[in-house]
């Protein structure tokens, strides 16, 4: 499984041509606790860069964008009553959905943990 990341604090793990999406560390990290957790429709298509959810905090309520172009085949029902999984563990359990690539050539456009770890250090 290969993991990118955007420049707006999403992560996509990649196998194959299906892929599970959600926030960073570093994004939960900057909404403080998680207090609902608004996830695409399943079989939702989306684009490269729409808002496909959103997550409200007791900071804010932020977009999450598509990484890459696709359609949801699974959202991650836990959340509905535990968004506080976000939190806890944003990179794993705390998953948004979980989709089907349209357009693999748009994750070369994505940076690798390396270069996400340098893009965080410089904010």
């Amino acid at each position: 499984m290969t993991r990118f990341f955007t420049k707006d604090h999403e992560w996509i793990a990649v196998e194959g041509s299906e892929a599970t999406v959600g926030i960073t560390q570093y994004a939960q990290s900057q909404l403080g606790d998680i207090t609902f957790v608004e996830v695409p429709a399943v079989a939702a298509t989306v684009a490269k860069g729409d808002s496909a959810s959103v997550v409200d905090s007791v900071k804010a309520a932020s977009d999450v964008y598509a990484p890459v172009s696709g359609t949801v085949t699974v959202v991650n029902a836990a959340l509905e009553d535990q968004p506080e999984l976000v939190n806890s563990d944003a990179e794993g359990e705390g998953w948004l959905w979980k989709m089907t690539l349209s357009d693999p050539s748009e994750l070369a456009s994505l940076m690798d943990e390396a270069a996400y770890q340098t893009f965080v250090t410089e904010l």
